[in-house]
């Protein structure tokens, strides 16, 4: 493995890495609300937990399963924030899972030139690396949405890092 690929191959570890956060952070998240207040929007302008998942994984699968996996686009956009109700807590988890679990699979496939070729997706000119790393932002930035509103809901701390000494200074080799 040359330099570039070694390179390319540690972004997608560490993409998967994050993905696999995210993950546990809204498993964990959703453990503290009702089935009812999953589909509760705050306010018109909001969507509801249930809306944003299912937004995750329809912006998951257009890009990183879609495009870069080659495959066709058969996103619904806005049905994912016009649904009011369909799925319950266990159901969204699933295909949440299922559907990073696709992606990491297409993401840890890919080639290199998968991963340098620029293809166009909702518009714009991405490579497979922007590709990877758009799905890991706007994974993060939704995961950071559901958990503030479940904090806001509930009042409590979501322990995802329950256990673990997060003051710990870097060490310097």
């Amino acid at each position: 493995m040359n330099t570039t690929e070694k390179l390319i191959s540690e972004i997608v570890e560490n993409a998967r890495y994050r993905m696999d956060e995210s993950t546990r952070m809204i498993y964990k998240s959703l453990e503290h609300v009702s089935e009812e207040e999953l589909w509760q929007r705050p306010n018109d302008s909001l969507n509801s937990i249930a809306n944003l998942i299912i937004h995750l994984c329809g912006n998951i699968t257009q890009y990183a399963i879609s495009s870069l996996g080659e495959t066709a686009d058969i996103r619904e956009r806005d049905k994912e924030f016009s649904l009011k109700s369909g799925y319950d807590k266990a159901a969204l988890l699933f295909k949440l899972s299922e559907t990073v679990g696709r992606a990491q699979q297409v993401m840890k496939g890919a080639s290199t030139a998968q991963l340098l070729k620029k293809r166009e997706v909702q518009g714009y000119q991405f490579s497979g690396i922007g590709i990877v790393m758009h799905v890991v932002e706007h994974y993060s930035y939704h995961t950071g949405q559901i958990a503030f509103w479940v904090k806001q809901l509930k009042n409590k701390d979501l322990g995802f890092y329950e256990g673990v000494d997060l003051r710990v200074k870097n060490k310097l080799d």
